[in-house]
């Protein structure tokens, strides 16, 4: 009991006390790894405190990775390393070079002695439960990106409620927590509309939705702009197969769909912007240069990491939708 240290009057939580207790213990070598923590119960006697109270100091230790708990044994030493105030869960969908400029983004801007452990679920719901449950009392905060997977609502209100942000999706079963994300549905409605007199020249504007990973609310959009401006539309699953027409756009969410079609209008010697049109999604360098330049529908990836990062130091509790933007080029 020597290592714990209470006192009254002192304007300090007790539970914070005990945890600060822990903290300085390791520091001077008191406490090794592996090394077992007195009992709730015994902390309880000792200082007359309540089981809450203590139970908080050793959880949000065990959150930070410093102590860890066997069942049925106690509380050990997991780390000496105390300058870590905060340990986070990112999952996201998949690693593609958007997750990275998110990424790179939220850790240049979440401040010092924070670490992320990074996740993927890569659109598999039995994997997004056994990576959130897994992970479910050892983080201080959690940031999920449930994409349109089913069921999400129900795995991620297991944790603990006022430690869990949202990424990139959400919906309606997810709009008690905060979020920075895509409206997808206005985002493409809105850049359409501002490509409009670009689009005047087509006869036929073609999504190519292959409907397993990309939000629902992209083709929803699509469909409501040509249906109020009367273009004629389809939307398809896959381009491989098909001919370019002249007085096509495709409108583009993977990459793959992007080169895929420029090789086939070079096998048709068709001119970009003039026989067809083409709007990619998600700005890269590469798509500033490709074709004299790809028109590009994207959101600010870079400033979704900073705003997340920002909500999570702030304690901010609201849903931001990022901001998206049409970049009308050469393709176009």
């Amino acid at each position: 009991m020597k290592i714990i240290s209470i006192q009254n009057n002192l304007g300090i939580p007790k539970y914070k006390q005990i945890v600060h207790s822990v903290e300085k213990a390791i520091e001077e070598k008191k406490l090794k790894k592996d090394e077992k923590l007195p009992s709730i119960n015994k902390v309880c006697i000792a200082f007359s405190l309540s089981r809450d109270t203590v139970l908080q100091a050793y959880e949000e230790l065990k959150k930070r990775g410093i102590i860890y708990a066997i069942l049925g044994k106690g509380y050990y030493i997991k780390s000496l390393e105390v300058t870590i105030k905060q340990r986070i869960f990112l999952l996201f969908d998949e690693l593609n070079i958007f997750k990275e400029d998110i990424y790179n983004s939220f850790l240049e801007n979440i401040g010092e002695n924070v670490q992320v452990d990074i996740f993927f679920h890569h659109f598999n719901y039995e994997m997004f439960r056994k990576l959130i449950t897994e992970s479910n009392g050892n983080y201080t905060k959690y940031i999920i990106m449930p994409t349109n997977l089913p069921n999400t609502a129900e795995v991620i209100k297991t944790l603990p409620v006022n430690e869990v942000f949202i990424l990139d999706q959400t919906n309606s079963e997810l709009e008690s927590y905060p979020a920075i994300y895509q409206n997808h549905k206005k985002d493409i409605y809105d850049a359409l509309l501002k490509g409009k007199s670009h689009l005047n020249k087509y006869k036929k504007l073609i999504l190519i939705f292959p409907g397993f990973r990309e939000p629902v609310g992209m083709k929803k959009g699509f469909e409501t702009f040509c249906n109020d401006y009367s273009f004629e539309y389809e939307v398809i699953t896959q381009f491989k197969g098909r001919e370019i027409r002249t007085g096509e756009t495709y409108i583009i969410p993977n990459d793959r769909d992007l080169v895929d079609i420029i090789e086939k209008s070079k096998l048709q010697n068709l001119k970009l912007s003039e026989d067809f049109g083409i709007i990619s999604y998600n700005e890269t360098a590469l798509k500033k240069i490709v074709g004299n330049g790809i028109t590009t529908i994207s959101t600010d990836f870079e400033a979704m990491g900073r705003i997340l990062a920002e909500m999570i130091l702030n304690g901010k509790k609201g849903q931001i939708e990022n901001k998206c933007t049409l970049i009308v080029r050469n393709s176009l």
